[in-house]
């Protein structure tokens, strides 16, 4: 059986109803290279999943959020392991948003902005990414 990673991303919203997007750097390794999607973090061992979407805040973004409701999970085969990824939804109660953070430790984003329209995560949607398929099928958005 393969490693199983568990991860968790986070939608955060602006008081315009916008959600926070983040672009993955152009990496040849990485099959999500330049897109758009939430950020996320594959959790600690023994972290919680609200204790891991927490710290995307400082971790990712900069800033310190608050932890609400989870809108749902995916798991995906990756090849060499099994992804297990729950999106939660977050708002900023302190900061503005900047990236990349200076932790190298973690892939940092190389872009932040708030977004209105869904399309944007359409192209990560059909290149695998869980977080950004999860939120699209919460809002009924096809991705396919």
């Amino acid at each position: 059986m393969s490693r199983v990673s568990e991860s968790v991303a986070v939608v955060i919203r602006n008081g315009a109803g916008e959600f926070l997007v983040t672009r993955r750097p152009d990496d040849p390794d990485d099959p999500l290279a330049g897109v758009w999607g939430f950020p996320a973090v594959t959790r600690l061992p023994g972290e919680t999943e609200r204790a891991a979407a927490a710290r995307i805040g400082p971790l990712k973004l900069g800033v310190t959020l608050s932890v609400g409701e989870r809108l749902g999970a995916r798991t995906a085969d990756r090849g060499t392991y099994l992804l297990r990824l729950t999106d939660y939804e977050a708002s900023i109660v302190q900061g503005t948003p900047s990236v990349p953070q200076p932790d190298r430790s973690v892939t940092q984003y190389v872009a932040c902005e708030f977004a209105r329209d869904p399309a944007v995560l359409v192209p990560a949607a059909r290149r695998g990414s869980a977080c950004a398929q999860i939120f699209l099928a919460a809002i009924g958005r096809d991705w396919r």
